[in-house]
């Protein structure tokens, strides 16, 4: 009886030990300041990211996604991040331009960086085209950020955007004030002659309703509609090539990501990739289903004017090329994109353009 007892002490006390170790391991939190409003889809794609890795990690990793502003400014993200005001952060790479003008290479080539790269082999250069080592080449060595990144939301393409009045041509865009992304994207509008501001995404509309701009870009039909661009402005250009790519990423603090077990590690790097394929879903699916319900409010879809597209890849071409010879790590990249465009973009064109004349044929077949 002794010893059993003796055993069942023992038992207990380890089992408590079990129970207290698990709580303690479940205490870790990874707060997420995200760039977007909580109205944004890609927060609700943020969150579902978060949930998967409580699921996967069985609770020992707890995550909370925040909306733009709960802690910091939309720029000050990787900053906070860096410093460990806050675990996590979820932005673009363009929004860190004004430290290094190859951030805007990452998150959205322009013009496919003049080689013709889209959504899906720009997220194929990253994963399978060196990308990824760049991009860890950018912050820890280039930005010497104390940081984790993670690519893991193609949004893209961003539609040319919202104007309060149709355009013609590209001289009817140059009398307008326009929202653009910042950094190089900004310049290559400029470039063009057009008046670019930079703008988080919660400043648009209200800058808008005061008349502070003209035209604005933002993300995409549901989220467009998210953020209210559609009660300011009636008339739409989906067809943009400022970011014919866009990629979000999850930056994570590295003294907070080297606490992290390596198994929790790997949950992550999962639950990230798993997110770029709910992205590609969210997209199709939703963003179509918003530009029904924006033609009953009497939105107006027009065709981006003819002469958009050469005056915005020769500024493209020019913007990127001067940086190019300025910058030895902008070279490195761009010339790693083009490149794989070099390899990429002849099978996957033809491959493009099997669906669009798949999707025209179907659209003409419907309408008899």
């Amino acid at each position: 009886m002794r010893q059993w007892r003796k055993w069942a002490g023992g038992l207990a006390a380890a089992a408590l030990m079990v129970c207290m170790a698990g709580q303690a391991v479940a205490q870790q939190k990874l707060r997420v300041q995200t760039a977007v409003p909580s109205s944004s889809m890609y927060f609700e794609l943020m969150k579902r990211w978060g949930e998967r890795i409580d699921k996967m990690s069985n609770g020992r990793l707890k995550v909370e996604i925040l909306p733009d502003g709960a802690v910091v400014a939309a720029f000050e993200i990787l900053d906070a991040v860096d410093k460990g005001i806050i675990e996590g952060g979820y932005a673009w790479t363009h929004y860190w331009s004004g430290k290094h003008p190859a951030a805007g290479l990452f998150s959205n080539p322009m013009a496919g960086a003049g080689a013709g790269l889209d959504q899906l082999s720009h997220v194929a250069w990253l994963y399978e085209g060196g990308g990824n080592k760049l991009l860890d080449k950018f912050y820890h060595e280039v930005l010497k950020a104390d940081v984790e990144v993670f690519m893991l939301q193609p949004m893209g393409p961003d539609p040319l955007g919202w104007f309060k009045a149709p355009i013609s041509n590209v001289e009817d865009f140059k009398k307008l004030k326009y929202r653009s992304p910042p950094g190089i994207t900004g310049e290559i509008f400029k470039e063009m002659g057009v008046s670019a501001v930079a703008l988080p995404g919660g400043e648009i509309v209200p800058s808008a309703q005061r008349g502070v701009i003209d035209a604005a870009e933002w993300i995409g039909p549901a989220d467009d509609v998210n953020l209210g661009l559609h009660t300011v402005w009636k008339n739409y250009y989906l067809q943009g090539l400022h970011q014919s790519t866009d990629v979000g990423e999850v930056l994570i603090n590295k003294k907070f990501w080297d606490k992290l077990a390596p198994d929790l590690q790997e949950i992550v790097r999962v639950a990230s990739m798993a997110s770029i394929g709910e992205t590609y879903t969210f997209n199709v699916a939703r963003n179509a289903k918003a530009l029904e319900e924006l033609a009953k409010q009497g939105v107006k879809v027009h065709d981006t004017p003819d002469d958009f597209y050469p005056a915005f890849v020769k500024a493209t071409n020019t913007v990127l090329d001067r940086y190019a010879d300025k910058d030895p790590f902008f070279k490195e990249v761009l010339d790693s994109q083009r490149a794989f465009g070099k390899t990429v973009v002849p099978y996957w064109t033809k491959i493009l353009d099997l669906y669009s004349n798949l999707g025209n044929a179907a659209l003409q077949t419907n309408g008899k």
